[in-house]
C-alpha cells in the first residue's frame, strides 16, 4: 500500500505562513489577535489551539476578559450608528468588495478549515464558496428587500438600535457565522462576532481582515462563552442576537434573554429523522444515504435517525449497509498522490468528542440495543504514527432503548440509530421523539400520503423523498419545538430579523405563545 503523504502546499506551516502574510495586522506573536473597534489588538490570555486531524499545535488563541468585551461592544455600538447613516449602495460597494477579497484567499480560508476543525477539502471548499454565493445574492437582492414589510407591502426598514451579536458553533465558519455577517451589515448593523472557542479562529481572523479593510464595521472576539455571556448577550447596546449551538447553552441563553425583550434567532439542535414508510426506490435512497454522511453528520441538518416499517427492514438494510461500508474517512489533506483526497469526512472536532461518542454506543447497547454495523479506525487513511484520538467510525445500532441518549439526542457524529414501526402512527410518534426538529425526511412512493404524513412531523422543512438542509439565499430555516427560539432566517426572512419596518409588523418565528411559519 501506498504510503500517505501531505502535498507540501497543505502542510500546516505552509498555510499558516500564507495566512499571515495575507493579513500580517491580525496576528499576535503566536496567533490571531482580537478585532476591536477597527483594530487588531494583542490583548487577552493566550490559550493553545490543536487540531483535530492530528493533534499538531496550531498556535494560541488569545481569550479576553469580560470587561474588553464590554468595551468592544460599547464601541460597536457607536460604529453601529455611523453604519446606519451610510448610502445603501456604499454598503453593497464595500460588502462586495470584501467578497472579493476572501473570493481571492478562497483556497486558503478552505484549507484552515481543513486544519482547525478537520473538513475535507470538498466540503471546505463547499462552506467558503455557499458563503460568498450566499453574501453575492444578497448584495443583489437587499435593496427590493429592504422596501418590504413582513407581508410584502411597501415599507422602508431601518438597522436595528444597536449592532448584532454572533454567537455560533465551530462547524461551518464561512457559511453559517461570516455569511449572517455579510447581511447583517448590508442591512445597515454593525456586527459582534464571537470565535468558537473550538475551532475556525484563523480561518475567522483572514475573513474578517479582508472585511475591515475594506471598512465594514465588525468586530471579533475570542474568549470563553460563559464568561463573555453578560456581554454579547444582556449588553443595552446589541440590538439582537445571533445563536447557533445546542439546546443546553441554547436554553441558557434564552434564560439570559428572557427580560430583555432583544430580537433574537436561536438554533439549537434537534434529532432529525427519516422515515421510510411504503417505499421501493432504494437506489435513489442510496445516493442520500451516501450524502447524508459528509462531515461525519456534524451539521445540524443530518439525518443520524431512521424509523422504518417492519415490512421494509430488510430491503432497506440491503440499501443501507452498502452504503455504510464504503464511507471513506481518515485524515482530510493526506493522499497518496500528491491530490487533496475526495473523503465523506475526518475526524470529529475533538478527541473529547470522539469519546462521548464512544459512551453514547456503549449506553445503548447496555440497555439493549443492537449493533448492525461497527467499523474500526483501521478502515481510515492516515498517515503513518498519526494521532486518531479525534476519530470515530460510522456505527449504527438497530432499535435503542429509550433509556439512551441516541434514541432522543442527536449524536453530532457518525452515529446512526435505526427503529422499527408498525403503524403510521408509530412512525409519527417516533420521528417526533425529541421535541421538535430543524428538518426531516420520509421516503414514501405515495407522494399524497407523504404530504399528509408530513403535516405531522414536528420539523420545520420535511423533504419527501430528498434530504432537507439549512438552504441558501431565498429558502426561509428555523425549527419546531426545543429546536429553535426566535426569529426565522433565510432570504427576506434573515434580513427582516435585523431591522425594523413599520410598527406593528410581527416577524416569522417560532416566539413563545405565538407561533407564524412561512411557506417551506
Amino acid at each position: 500500500m501506498t504510503e500517505l503523504t501531505i502535498p507540501a502546499h497543505a502542510q500546516w506551516a505552509a498555510v499558516r505562513d500564507r495566512a499571515r502574510a495575507a493579513a500580517p495586522e491580525a496576528f499576535a506573536d503566536d496567533g490571531p489577535a482580537n478585532l476591536i473597534d477597527g483594530e487588531w489588538r494583542a490583548v487577552g490570555t493566550a490559550a493553545t489551539q490543536t487540531t483535530p486531524v492530528d493533534g499538531t499545535t496550531l498556535g494560541t488563541m488569545l481569550k479576553v476578559d469580560p470587561g474588553t468585551a464590554q468595551d468592544a461592544v460599547r464601541r460597536s455600538a457607536r460604529a453601529h450608528r455611523e453604519w446606519g447613516s451610510v448610502d445603501l449602495d456604499e454598503r453593497r460597494r464595500r460588502v462586495s468588495a470584501a467578497i472579493d477579497a476572501m473570493e481571492g484567499a478562497r483556497d486558503d480560508l478552505a484549507l484552515l478549515l481543513a486544519w482547525e476543525i478537520g473538513k475535507p477539502w470538498k466540503a471546505a471548499c463547499a462552506d467558503v464558496d455557499r458563503c460568498l454565493e450566499g453574501g453575492r445574492w444578497y448584495v443583489e437582492q437587499i435593496e427590493g428587500m429592504l422596501a418590504r414589510d413582513t407581508d410584502g407591502r411597501p415599507a422602508n426598514r431601518v438597522p436595528l438600535e444597536g449592532p448584532v451579536s454572533n454567537i455560533a458553533s465551530w462547524n461551518y465558519p464561512m457559511s453559517v457565522l461570516v455569511h449572517a455577517e455579510l447581511v447583517q451589515l448590508l442591512a445597515g448593523n454593525a456586527v459582534v462576532a464571537k470565535t468558537p472557542t473550538q475551532g475556525g479562529a484563523v480561518c475567522l481572523t483572514v475573513a474578517h481582515a479582508l472585511m475591515v479593510r475594506e471598512g465594514l464595521p465588525v468586530t471579533l472576539l475570542s474568549g470563553d462563552g460563559s464568561s463573555l455571556s453578560d456581554a454579547l448577550i444582556r449588553s443595552p447596546e446589541i440590538g439582537a442576537l445571533a445563536f447557533v449551538g445546542g439546546r443546553s447553552n441554547g436554553g441558557k441563553v434564552a434564560a439570559q434573554l428572557a427580560d430583555t425583550g432583544k430580537r433574537h434567532m436561536l438554533e439549537q439542535e434537534g434529532l432529525n429523522t427519516f422515515g421510510i414508510w411504503e417505499f421501493s426506490d432504494w437506489e435513489t435512497l442510496s445516493g442520500l444515504l451516501k450524502k447524508g454522511f459528509e462531515y461525519a453528520k456534524q451539521r445540524c441538518t443530518a439525518y443520524p435517525r431512521f424509523v422504518v416499517q417492519r415490512e421494509l427492514v430488510d430491503a432497506f438494510l440491503a440499501t443501507y449497509l452498502p452504503v455504510v461500508q464504503g464511507i471513506r474517512f481518515g485524515h482530510p489533506l493526506a493522499s497518496a498522490d500528491g491530490e487533496l483526497p475526495a473523503l465523506d469526512f475526518g475526524p470529529l472536532i475533538s478527541a473529547a468528542k470522539a469519546k462521548e461518542l464512544d459512551d453514547s454506543v456503549h449506553e445503548a447497547l447496555r440497555h439493549g440495543a443492537i449493533p448492525l454495523y461497527r467499523s474500526g479506525l483501521e478502515g481510515g487513511e492516515f498517515l503513518p504514527d498519526q494521532d486518531t484520538s479525534a476519530y470515530h467510525a460510522p456505527v449504527t445500532l438497530l432499535a435503542p432503548p429509550g433509556a439512551s441518549r441516541l434514541m432522543h439526542e442527536e449524536p453530532f457524529g457518525p452515529i446512526d440509530s435505526i427503529t422499527v414501526v408498525d403503524t403510521e402512527a408509530e412512525l409519527l410518534a417516533q420521528m417526533n421523539a425529541s421535541n421538535g426538529a430543524l428538518v426531516a425526511s420520509i421516503a414514501c412512493d405515495d407522494t399524497d400520503a407523504a404530504a399528509r404524513m408530513a403535516e405531522q412531523v414536528q420539523a420545520f422543512k420535511v423533504g419527501i423523498n430528498k434530504l432537507r438542509s439549512r438552504g441558501d439565499k431565498d429558502e426561509p430555516f428555523g425549527g419546531r419545538g426545543a429546536s429553535w427560539k426566535g426569529a426565522f432566517v433565510g432570504g427576506e426572512l434573515l434580513v427582516h430579523a435585523v431591522t425594523v419596518g413599520p410598527e406593528g409588523e410581527s416577524l416569522f418565528g417560532n416566539f413563545p405563545g405565538y407561533q407564524r411559519y412561512p411557506e417551506v
